[in-house]
Order: C-alpha cells, then structure tokens, then sequence
C-alpha cells in the first residue's frame, strides 16, 4: 500500500467497524466510567483469551474487588476462581495480586497513567501499558497486539516480525490522530473479516489498497 492511503484505510475501516461489537476493554471502559484499575485487570485478563471469557471473569471478580486494597483481600485461590477459565489463570491471579500491591505501596493508591511507569507492575507488558493509557486516560498510544500486528503487515503498512517492532514502526509513521482508535478498529476488523486463517478479502472494503490481497489473496483465487 502506498503510505499516504492510511487515510483512506481508517476512514474506511472507522465506519465499518462501528457496526460490529466492540472489543471487551473498549467495553468495560464505557461500563465503569474509564475506571483505570478495572482497564487494567481487564486488560491483563485478556491476554490470550477470547472477549466472551475475559467479560465474564472480569465482571465476576469486580463484584468482589473493585479497586486495589480490596483485591489484596482476596486470597490467590479466590482470584483464580473468579477469573477462571482465562488462559493462564493461575499466573494472572499472582499478578493481579502482585501489581495491586504496587500501585498501593509505590504509586499511592493511584493507576500510573504513563507507560514507562505501567511497565514496572508485574504482568503489564507493553501492549497493556498502551492500553490503558489510551482507554482510560485518554493519552496517546499504539496498543499491538496479534490483530493490529497481522493487519498492519498484510497492508503492508509495515514489514515486521513482532507485535513489539510494530509498536514502534507505527510511532514512527502512522498519523498521530490514529493512535488512540488503531487498535480498536482493526482488532474489531481481525476478529470479523481480516482473520488469521481465511481472511474474507472478497468482502474487505479497502482490498484494493492491500498488498496482502493484491499479491497473495488474488492468486490463490486463481489457482
């Protein structure tokens, strides 16, 4: 794709995906008033798990916990029943314990709102980090994960091999006025058309500006 029809893309993609459910954090942020501490174990919840589950382990465990100090009341076990069956479940729980002890010993009580800082809780990679920024405090930031990674690239938007390369490619090219709706847009476009196995190119509306679609899709159509 040419760089410039970047605009073109997320006009395009903005509309369309306003159609299609948004993603379970996106959620969860309108739910609770863009509570930070709820984003962030909401997020962390949704690693490697699919929305439906990470709604309803998150929803389960606020009924009981709602901020920090009253996470730390919960006991590991306790957590891991409520959250279960998000994957690695066993290791959230040790984190979510582990990083509600930071932000009440070393941020006051308070959910940093820079990612530099975020990073430093236990489980908060990255993608987290970005996250949470961007849902709830509404600062900048390029939240990546399998979806805007795999999109990007199909584009050819960006030629990378990792989710964290392509934080960074994008930083350096895509608009600042995308940064804070790229990931919503285009995890919601991954999880309905642009899929990781058998992308439905013929009812992609930006196909004609996807290098993925112009040099693959079209000649596997052929054969």
């Amino acid at each position: 794709m040419n760089d410039n029809d970047i605009h073109l893309i997320m006009k395009e993609l903005i509309e369309v995906t306003k159609k299609m459910s948004m993603p379970v954090v996106t959620e969860i942020k309108i739910l609770t008033n863009r509570d930070a501490y709820k984003i962030l174990i909401s997020t962390m919840l949704s690693l490697r798990t699919k929305d439906p589950t990470t709604r309803d382990a998150s929803m389960r465990l606020f009924e009981r916990a709602g901020n920090a100090k009253d996470m730390l009341k919960l006991t590991e076990e306790e957590i891991i029943s409520l959250i279960y069956p998000v994957g690695f479940y066993k290791v959230k729980a040790k984190n979510i314990l582990e990083a509600s002890k930071m932000i009440i010993d070393d941020f006051n009580g308070n959910v940093p709102d820079e990612i530099d800082e975020l990073l430093k809780l236990r489980g908060v990679g990255r993608k987290v980090a970005n996250l949470v920024v961007t849902e709830a405090f509404d600062k900048d930031g390029i939240c990546v994960d399998t979806h805007v990674h795999r999109i990007s690239n199909r584009f050819g938007y960006v030629s990378t091999k990792t989710p964290d390369e392509t934080e960074f490619a994008l930083r350096d090219k895509l608009p600042k006025e995308y940064w804070k709706v790229y990931n919503d847009t285009l995890v919601v476009y991954g999880q309905n058309l642009c899929r990781p196995i058998s992308p439905l190119c013929s009812k992609c509306s930006v196909s004609q500006y996807c290098d993925y679609f112009r040099n693959e899709y079209k000649e596997k159509s052929m054969v």
